[in-house]
This record gives C-alpha cells, sequence and structure tokens, in this order.
C-alpha cells in the first residue's frame, strides 16, 4: 500500500512538471513558435495529463474499496437454504413463461439461471413474430401453433411485439408453383395468405427486391425477445415468485427415485445454496441435456447453430421471407432501429455450445443471400454479428437423429425414467414460449394435485394493459422523442421511468434515446446487475455506436444508483466495450471498424481504462462474469 501511494505522488509530480516545462518551453519562444508547438504537443500533453488524473483518481478509488477486495472473491461456505413449491432452471422466455403461469395460479416458484436472463437462444434468434407461415408446407402443428400465439402475443405483450405484417417472395430462380402449394398449406393451419402483384409489393415494401415475379401477404411481426422475457419475469416477481440471475445449477438432490430439490452457485456472493421444491422444471434449453444428466438421464440433444448478421438501420418495414422450403439467409427482420438477416444451420458438436463465434464464411452467406432480398442491405452498414443454438431434440425411438423434432418436447420423467418430481419442457420456438409454459404448469398442477387454470392467455403483461395510443395521451409531460422511445420499451408502464427528478430526464444513449430515469427503473424493476444486463432491459450500447458514448455514462449511473461499487464500474466498463468488441469483430470493415476504433482510442488510449479479458468474452457470448 506504501508503494502504491509512492505511485500516486509520482503521478501527480509528473503533471506539475509537465506543465512547468511546457510553460518554460513556451516563455522562450515568439506568438508564431508557441502556436506551432501547442499545435504539435497538445495532443500529447492533453492525452497523458488525463489519463493521469484519471488513473490518480481511480486509484484513490481502489485505495478505499481495495481492503475488502479479496473478502468479495472468497467463496463463501455457508450455504443458505429454501423451500417452494417449484423450481425453474433456466431464465429464457420459456422458463420466465412458466415462472408467471405457476404465480398466476397460486403456486410457489424459484427460477435458476446461470447468467442473466434471455443469455441463451432465447435472446439469439431473429425477434421474428412467427405467423406460422414459413412451417405451413413441411410443419403444420407448428403453423397452426405459431398462429394462435401470433393473435393471443398482440393482445397481452402490445409493447413487445410490432404487427409489421410479413412478405414471402418469389424470385426468377426460384420455383413459382411453390407458391401455390404455400398458399393452401397456410388456409390449411388457419393463416391468412393474400397473393397479391409484385408490383403492389414494391409499393408495399420498397426496399424489396424489384426482380420478384411472386408476393404473398401474411400476419407475421416482429418481437424484441429481451422484453419479452423481462415483461414475464416481472409480473412473475409482482406475483410472488422468486428470480435468481447469476445461479448456476451445479446438483440435483435426490431423494431415492425423486429429485427433491437443486444445488447452485451463487455468482455474486460466491457462495452455494441449496432450493428445495416438490417438482423441478428443467426448461435449461440446449443446456438441458446437461441438467439431465445429473440424474443420470439421457436427452438426445441435437445443437443447430444459427448465425445472424444486425444492419446499422431499418431498411424494411414488413418481414421479407423468400416463398420456398426453409435456407440459408432467407428472411430479413425489422425490430426498433434495425434489422436483421439470417438464419444459417449448421450442426456442431455439444460442447461448442457456449462457443457462439460466427465465421466469415457465414457473414459472407449471409450478404450473399441476404442481397436477393433486398439489394440495399449491400449498401448498408452492419453493426454486428451473432450466434444462437436451437434446442432441437431427437425422439427416444431415433437414435440416428435423422429425425429431429422443431416442435414442443415435454418430458415426464416420472413416466419416461421412473424418477419422480422432475419435468423437461424443450424445443419450440420463441412464438410458443407460453404456449409450452402452460403445457408445462398444467403438469406441475398435475402431479400437485393443484387445481387452477392457466391465465397467461388473457392477462396482459406489466405494461400492456392498454395500446400505445392510449399510452401516448395520458402521458404527455415528457419530450416527445423520449416519450416515443420509453412507450415503445416500456408500454403503460412508461411514466415510472421519469420521475419529478431533473436527472431522470438526462440522456444517457442518443442512439437509443434512453434516459437516466429508465436506467434507474431497470436497475429497481428489472434485476440488472450490470451493464449488460442494462443493455438487454433499456438498448443503452446497441445503437450505432456501440456503446462508444453511453457506456461510461451508464456506468457512473450504476454506481450512482448502488448496483456496483466505483471500483467495479470501471472493470465492467471495460467488460461491456469487450463483449461490444466479440460482434463486432467478424464484421470489422468499414464504418464499423472505424467506429470500434475510435471507441478505443477513447477509452483505452485517452481514458487509461483497463482492459479485460473474461472467459466468456473469449467464448463470444455477451455474459459479465462478477
Amino acid at each position: 500500500m506504501a508503494n502504491f501511494y509512492l505511485f500516486l505522488i509520482f503521478c501527480k509530480i509528473a503533471v506539475l512538471f509537465l506543465k512547468l516545462i511546457s510553460s518554460k518551453r513556451a516563455q522562450k519562444c515568439d506568438l508564431a513558435y508557441k502556436f506551432v508547438l501547442f499545435q504539435s504537443n497538445y495532443d500529447f500533453l492533453f492525452s497523458f495529463w488525463v489519463k493521469i488524473e484519471l488513473n490518480f483518481r481511480i486509484g484513490i478509488i481502489y485505495c478505499v474499496l481495495g481492503a475488502s477486495k479479496m473478502t468479495n472473491q472468497q467463496v463463501n461456505t455457508t450455504s443458505p437454504q429454501w423451500e417452494t413449491d417449484v423450481i425453474i432452471i433456466g431464465g429464457g422466455a420459456t422458463g420466465a413463461g412458466i415462472a408467471r403461469d405457476c404465480s398466476l395460479r397460486g403456486l410457489r416458484s424459484i427460477l435458476l439461471e446461470r447468467r442473466d436472463i434471455a443469455t441463451g437462444a432465447t435472446g439469439r434468434n431473429h425477434g421474428l413474430l412467427h405467423s406460422g407461415a414459413r412451417y405451413a408446407v413441411n410443419d403444420h402443428e407448428s403453423a397452426e401453433e405459431c398462429i394462435k400465439e401470433n393473435m393471443i402475443l398482440k393482445q397481452i405483450a402490445r409493447h413487445c411485439v410490432e404487427d409489421t405484417k410479413g412478405l414471402f417472395i418469389t424470385l426468377p430462380e426460384d420455383d413459382l408453383n411453390y407458391q401455390k402449394t404455400f398458399i393452401e398449406s397456410c388456409q390449411k393451419a388457419g393463416i391468412e395468405a393474400v397473393q397479391i402483384e409484385p408490383d403492389l409489393a414494391k409499393r408495399l415494401e420498397p426496399s424489396v427486391n424489384p426482380s420478384l415475379v411472386g408476393a404473398v401477404v401474411v400476419p407475421d411481426g416482429t418481437v424484441d425477445p429481451f422484453r419479452l422475457t423481462a415483461a414475464n419475469m416481472l409480473d412473475a416477481k409482482e406475483n410472488g415468485a422468486t428470480i435468481l440471475t447469476y445461479h448456476e445449477v451445479t446438483k440435483l438432490i435426490r431423494e431415492g427415485d425423486r429429485v427433491i430439490g437443486v444445488e447452485a452457485f451463487d455468482h455474486k456472493r460466491k457462495m452455494s445454496v441449496k432450493v428445495y421444491a416438490k417438482i423441478v422444471v428443467n426448461a435449461g434449453g440446449i443446456w438441458g441435456q446437461g441438467i439431465a444428466e445429473y440424474a443420470d438421464l439421457k436427452i438426445k440433444m441435437f445443437p443447430a447453430k444459427g448465425s445472424l448478421l444486425i444492419m446499422g438501420h431499418r431498411i424494411n418495414n414488413l418481414v421479407i421471407n423468400r416463398c420456398r422450403k426453409p435456407a440459408n439467409a432467407d428472411i430479413l427482420v425489422p425490430g426498433d432501429t434495425i434489422c436483421v438477416i439470417g438464419t444459417t444451420s449448421d450442426r456442431i458438436p455439444y460442447d461448442q455450445i457456449d462457443n457462439m463465434i460466427v465465421t466469415p464464411q457465414e457473414v459472407d452467406v449471409l450478404f450473399t443471400e441476404g442481397e436477393k432480398l433486398a439489394p440495399a442491405l449491400r449498401h448498408t452498414r452492419v453493426l454486428r454479428a451473432y450466434a444462437g443454438v436451437r434446442p432441437l431434440v431427437a425422439s427416444d425411438d431415433d437414435p440416428s437423429g435423422r429425425n429431429v423434432s422443431r416442435g414442443i418436447v415435454l418430458l415426464d420423467h416420472e413416466t419416461r425414467d421412473g424418477l419422480k418430481g422432475f419435468i423437461t419442457i424443450t424445443g419450440g420456438k420463441l412464438m410458443t414460449y407460453r404456449l409450452m409454459a402452460e403445457w408445462a404448469t398444467d403438469l406441475i398442477c398435475k402431479k400437485l394435485n393443484h387445481q387452477a387454470e392457466c391465465k397467461t392467455a388473457k392477462q396482459p403483461l406489466p405494461g400492456s394493459q392498454e395500446t400505445a395510443t392510449e399510452t401516448h395521451q395520458r402521458i404527455i409531460s415528457i419530450p416527445n422523442p423520449i416519450r416515443v422511445s420509453a412507450i415503445y420499451r416500456h408500454g403503460a408502464r412508461a411514466d415510472r421511468l421519469l420521475a419529478e427528478q431533473r436527472l431522470d430526464r438526462s440522456l444517457v444513449c442518443e442512439c437509443e434515446m434512453v434516459t437516466a430515469g429508465e436506467v434507474r427503473y431497470a436497475v429497481e424493476e428489472l434485476d440488472v446487475n450490470n451493464l449488460v444486463d442494462l443493455r438487454r432491459r433499456t438498448r443503452v450500447g446497441m445503437g450505432t455506436c456501440q456503446g462508444e458514448l453511453c457506456a461510461c455514462r451508464a456506468a457512473g449511473l450504476m454506481s450512482r444508483f448502488n448496483v456496483i461499487s466505483a471500483q467495479r464500474s470501471t472493470t465492467q466498463l471495460s467488460s461491456f466495450l469487450e463483449e461490444r468488441w466479440r460482434g463486432i469483430e467478424p464484421i470489422a470493415w468499414g464504418d464499423a471498424i472505424r467506429e470500434a476504433e475510435f471507441s478505443s482510442w477513447i477509452y483505452y488510449s485517452l481514458l487509461g481504462l483497463k482492459q479485460v479479458n473474461t472467459q466468456s468474452t473469449d467464448e463470444g457470448t455477451d455474459a459479465n462474469e462478477f
């Protein structure tokens, strides 16, 4: 510690020495030379002085807080225990939906997620509000499920979805006869599919490929998976559920032929916890195979990786699909301020499911095929690339895996394996998360002999109790650009974002119009633990600058709102910027690499921020490790 104080004193002396030297040199120069001297040395002197000053101030904070650093990293062996009716493993949309359904039916539940909400397949997809048309030809059952859930979500999750409509186009190289089969299949599944003339399609969607020879309009839309999951979690909490993020399940606790609980590691407090329940639900998605192995059970998962690109702005207002059998890069989805082109589909080894690196070959495929949907794609800046793993499951009588199911898979391990108190729900799609949760909760109630009907198809999520128009009419005291963004993201609860305090109205992120009040609301209501969590709730850092201008402001607010210490805020800031870079690296050319380099100059060169290289950023994930 004494050496550190000496270092601080040296830094301060160095600053004073630099100021003195520059002053002495300037006194010996005429006016013209003073100007040249200033021009040539300004950048060096200013940046060096700022870095020294910043490190000096950060160093003081480190001294104050450093005494507790080692204590925080030590594992606490005191293991608390909880008891509940239902344990839910997995914090994606399905797990959140089960927690909400259980709470609305009067069941106590605890949800455990190893990282943050929606860090698996839920947060790594198109964000497409399926009409079911994409599956109508080859998977009639899934198509019927999608259109039913499509209509439900448009009512109960108004602030999470956008009813854009979708366009299935036929290009000259496609089989036009497939369009007739497609329309007939949609009609059989109850999906409204209307054939229109190519000229009308071009007027409805100016960005579409002008060489199209056929077009069909369907009731597709878009959904924000982070917003949807957070709203389900919020409703579950407000109805009595407990949500424990950064709690990684490490063991299933068994008593004979019954699972009676789980053991988990709390990454925040560095301690093990035990939770006991009558029913344990495995909703871990692709990671569900590993959860089942804790009970010596086998669930044959077939990981299918899909990669996507996020474009810098919305070039289309309607979802654009190719009217053909599903293939690579055949769908362009608008969402918020951007659009997404995808996906690829490649089988990967199970031990690589956490390695979400997008390859140059995948980027090439996405661009080459994506331009056929909308030629403007080739001139549009790419913000970032990302990938997810679909939780595909082979049926028990198909060990080869040739008949991989994309439908909902609900496994009662009591009837399947003779293990009581354990259920697995997997497969399916983001579109059918609510239905999956309903099926799982129906089985839970049956096993617990609990009589209660499902309410999730009719009861709106928090923020969706009224239409956006009604909310706009009710909230009038907020500047319009901020009001529009707040209502778009939080619906009827937008008024909770802006209190009377002046700070609440200050902008944190200009790209996405995020205010300090929205950051405060996310911290108080939406279980935010770090900057990456905040990004999922508010879109901070998801705009054009990718955190270049807003990350430091958000880090300061996180410290101000007592989420993290001043010491931890600098570490999380660096981790956040590294996470942003992981998505930029696969498409690092042109404006993207220039923007990234500028961010690096600001934070690492000018401000002296120290780089971090956590395991999670190496793997290409977006988790902030504690």
